[in-house]
């Protein structure tokens, strides 16, 4: 797979940006705040049709503008295709595949990428919704339609929360309605809740190898952090784990007004040598640990989707050391397509640069 060349009309500051990518490596170089990260973002956006930066498809829109669009050439499999994407302030929102209108799911099953960026890196510090924002957005380039089960069981979880919060105001419950909410929730949240547990039992036998290729002596294991589960086990099983908490807790629901099981409070741990990482690494191994993760990311969306995903590196080279930025560098597959931003060219020796596309961005607009 490869990006042939992207356009943006006020996509952030972005407001007429084209971009040549039809190379093996490509480097973005500019001064913080003048766009690089927006480009990056905007490949992301039509991999996911999310972000990790904003929820609100507003923010991408150039703030003196009504609108914003993403286009994209690329190709697939010896095929060429055409991804559209425009987003208003009225919130209307066109998907185009090859210049046909399509749906979310045909869209997001067409790129593939994985994002690395600073803020990758404080993952095993940060709280726990980071840690599921990452494992969901990981899922979701392997598995488009999960997608579905989040929003369904987020829809679900909004609904109780509300039931839950009248009751709170009126002292009426409506057992009945909560049964049913609980009910679906146990249905979409363990299916949810098998797939992380699948996902991670995955990445975790591949990034654990490349761990230990960078540490020498350490031993990585990740764990599937849920309230009422404990030992490996089947989708019926976390359903009636799932139900069975619900019934203990739902004393507990009511008094606080909220769900109090489930997916969304789940949590991903990271042992180092039986150590949780996020108490005990430093910040050295912690941030070897995600560039285990990353790295074992690229790898998972080749084996499960048979095309290489494009890697996306955002300013996240600087951060690194020596000995885990060669790592990075010389781990990646020349078969995958890289686009890496940077504040100057001097993180680069000449042998990685010999062949390299550079650009330099300035408030949005490119120069060769």
């Amino acid at each position: 797979m490869r990006l042939r060349d992207l356009k943006l009309t006020n996509y952030r500051n972005c407001k007429n940006l084209e971009l040549e990518l039809d190379f093996n490596k490509v480097l973005i170089i500019g001064k913080n705040a003048q766009g690089k990260t927006n480009i990056l973002e905007s490949i992301y956006f039509l991999s996911s049709l999310k972000t990790p930066r904003t929820a609100n498809n507003i923010e991408l829109i150039n703030f003196e503008k009504e609108s914003t669009e993403i286009n994209c050439n690329l190709i697939k499999s010896d095929t060429d295709i055409e991804l559209d994407f425009s987003y208003s302030k009225e919130k209307k929102r066109e998907l185009a595949l090859n210049k046909v209108k399509t749906t979310p799911k045909n869209f997001k099953s067409v790129l593939k990428t994985v994002l690395f960026s600073t803020q990758d890196l404080l993952l095993l510090r940060g709280n726990p919704s980071d840690r599921r924002d990452w494992l969901d957005r990981a899922i979701l380039q392997i598995y488009p339609a999960y997608d579905e089960r989040l929003s369904k069981y987020d829809k679900i979880r909004i609904q109780k929360n509300n039931l839950l919060k009248e009751y709170l105001r009126t002292g009426n419950l409506n057992n009945t309605l909560l049964d049913v909410y609980n009910e679906q929730l146990v249905i979409t949240g363990s299916n949810i809740i098998y797939l992380r547990k699948k996902f991670l039992k995955e990445i975790e036998s591949i990034a654990s190898q490349k761990h230990h290729t960078i540490s020498k002596t350490e031993t990585l294991n990740i764990e599937y952090d849920c309230s009422f589960l404990s030992d490996e086990i089947g989708l019926e099983q976390i359903k009636t784990a799932f139900e069975t908490s619900l019934e203990e807790r739902k004393t507990e629901e009511m008094r606080r007004g909220q769900a109090c099981v489930g997916p969304h409070r789940d949590d991903i741990i990271f042992y180092i040598n039986n150590n949780d990482a996020s108490k005990f690494a430093s910040q050295g191994q912690q941030r070897t640990v995600v560039l285990a993760l990353k790295l074992s990311e690229l790898d998972m969306i080749t084996q499960k989707t048979g095309d290489e995903p494009i890697l996306l590196l955002d300013d996240v080279l600087a951060e690194l050391d020596d000995l885990r930025q060669n790592y990075l560098l010389k781990s990646i597959n020349p078969n995958i397509q890289t686009i890496i931003t940077s504040v100057d060219t001097l993180l680069f020796d000449d042998e990685f640069l010999n062949g390299v596309k550079i650009y330099k961005i300035n408030n949005g607009s490119l120069f060769n």
